[in-house]
């Protein structure tokens, strides 16, 4: 991309439609219909950002960009069946969580030592081995005063601000948005940029396959996909802070005819006393393994599969031209400023959403804390939540690519940044670099 304001740039394509939650094992993807009858640009409402008028209309307008079909897309696969070992309390600890999961993809061999990328620039930089756990050990997490655990920092790092003391909060979608995934199995991101479309499938049938088995063997998943949550800490009152160093997850009889069959129904919130706190127990070990490995995910993968997890990430900056280098630099840039956080929100499921983060590298951008899923309440009411939680004299800033963040924005009158192409996250960091936004 041209530098900022020397061409007219527009982030121009038609809304993509609501990402279709995971449906575990037996999912198809079909694109839904798009709706284009939302303005586009960066919307100014009560809480519009006055400093943001540098962006003229050049910048707002649709016109630069061609059109894209929005024709439903048939379905790749319909069917991946997962068989995860299902882990004991004792062997799910950080100590004993890096035996490797065996697996090997047979089109994608393990790329040697020798055999290196080319390099990328931007804030992501794949490492040939992922950090050592050292770096973040023996450091204490943090709380603020409601007692949620504030992520992981380094002893020289100042304590990070209160909820009611942030200014500032950059709310973002995940898929389409800062990773692409969605699209490179529908086809359409090949479509619409060019790519090689069976090698975007591809792709993006390896990453789905990594995100479901990880998922499914260290974070509960067939435990919890019928009892999801919108955030980490919904059912942790629920939860009476027992030891779990030596807790048996696997015969504690949770997924008894008794318990989660017939007891987790549609909200996630059913069960006895007893249920309800093995369902607390849960989540509370995917926050613990979470926090534990989110700057260290090789670390928890084990090897051969940290090298194949390398060589897919290589693979998909390289099809999808540093798409994630663009979006983390963003992210790193809003990280960065005091009073200021990211916020996710995503249709995904909650413990599929917290292994694509894993995968994607963005653990170190998205505390837990602030990570929502919308798959069952929608994104008005998750969005009503983070309101609630940051207070009203904070300015609210979307970033997606979804017709219904933009319109949940509209009507809480956020600002709405519009990510349609690569050029929009490249704009998006230009603007915060020069605190226009």
């Amino acid at each position: 991309m041209a530098a900022y304001g020397q061409t007219q740039y527009s982030p121009a394509l038609q809304p993509a439609g609501p990402y279709t939650p995971y449906t575990h094992h037996t999912q198809g993807y079909s694109m839904p219909s798009y709706s284009g009858g939302i303005s586009s640009g960066i919307f100014q409402g009560t809480h519009a950002i006055s400093s943001s008028t540098p962006f003229n209309s050049a910048q707002q307008e649709f016109s630069a960009y061609s059109s894209y079909s929005q024709s439903q897309y048939s379905p790749y696969y319909n069917s991946h069946h997962y068989n995860s070992p299902y882990l004991a309390g004792s062997n799910i600890s950080p100590a004993a969580i890096t035996a490797p999961l065996a697996y090997q993809h047979p089109e994608h061999p393990v790329m040697l030592p020798n055999h290196s990328p080319e390099s990328h620039t931007g804030e992501y930089h794949p490492p040939p081995s992922p950090p050592t756990p050292g770096k973040e050990e023996g450091v204490p997490a943090r709380r603020g005063s409601d007692g949620k655990l504030r992520g992981r920092k380094r002893v020289s790092d100042p304590a990070p601000p209160l909820d009611s003391d942030i200014e500032r909060v950059f709310i973002w979608d995940l898929d389409e948005t800062i990773i692409i995934f969605h699209s490179l199995l529908t086809g359409t991101f090949s479509s619409r940029f060019g790519k090689d479309s069976s090698k975007a499938v591809s792709l993006g049938l390896w990453m789905e396959e990594m995100i479901f088995n990880l998922a499914d063997a260290r974070l509960f998943f067939n435990d919890l996909e019928e009892c999801d949550q919108v955030h980490i800490d919904d059912v942790a009152s629920d939860d009476n802070g027992q030891d779990l160093s030596t807790y048996n997850f696997g015969s504690d009889g949770f997924q008894s005819p008794a318990g989660a069959g017939s007891l987790c129904l549609g909200s996630g919130v059913h069960g006895g006393v007893d249920w309800m706190r093995k369902l607390a127990f849960r989540y509370r070990r995917v926050k613990e393994i979470y926090n534990t490995y989110k700057n260290n995910v090789g670390g928890l993968l084990g090897s051969p599969k940290r090298e194949e997890w390398l060589q897919l990430r290589r693979e998909m900056e390289v099809l999808t031209d540093l798409w994630l280098t663009q979006a983390l630099k963003a992210l790193a840039l809003i990280n960065s400023r005091p009073n200021c956080v990211n916020v996710l929100v995503t249709t995904t499921q909650l413990i599929p959403a917290l292994s694509k983060v894993l995968l994607y590298g963005l653990g170190s951008a998205f505390p837990i804390e602030n990570i929502y899923s919308a798959t069952k309440t929608g994104k008005e009411s998750c969005f009503e939540r983070v309101s609630q939680r940051f207070g009203r004299r904070a300015v609210y800033v979307v970033i997606g690519d979804g017709a219904e963040e933009e319109s949940v924005a509209k009507k809480k009158n956020m600002p709405f940044w519009r990510v349609s192409c690569r050029a929009d996250l490249e704009a998006l960091s230009h603007a915060l670099e020069l605190d226009y936004l």
